[in-house]
């Protein structure tokens, strides 16, 4: 079975109210972490092809080519797992 941990390599910030969360990608997996966001996540703007602003219910986020993503204002870690399993599964 697939998991999040398949995908996710580390988490760096703190959750709360106003924080953003820098997620990064196993370099491994990165390119198919990608194709699976921007699939499911509505596209905002996109820089160059390497900075993609997106979409995903209420909340706005950046994924990079490089193999990260900085969601805005997660509150806990329970609110990304959830976000990243409807985007990564």
């Amino acid at each position: 079975m697939v998991a999040i941990e398949d995908y996710v390599s580390r988490v760096e910030g703190t959750c709360g109210a106003e924080k953003d969360v820098i997620v990064i990608f196993k370099y491994e997996k990165k390119d198919e972490a990608i194709k699976r966001i921007l699939a499911k996540a509505q596209l905002k703007n996109s820089i160059a092809g390497i900075i993609f602003e997106l979409g995903f219910g209420d909340f706005s986020f950046r994924l990079y080519s490089s193999g990260k993503a900085i969601f805005r204002s997660i509150k806990n870690r329970e609110e990304l797992n959830g976000i990243l399993d409807d985007l990564l599964l």
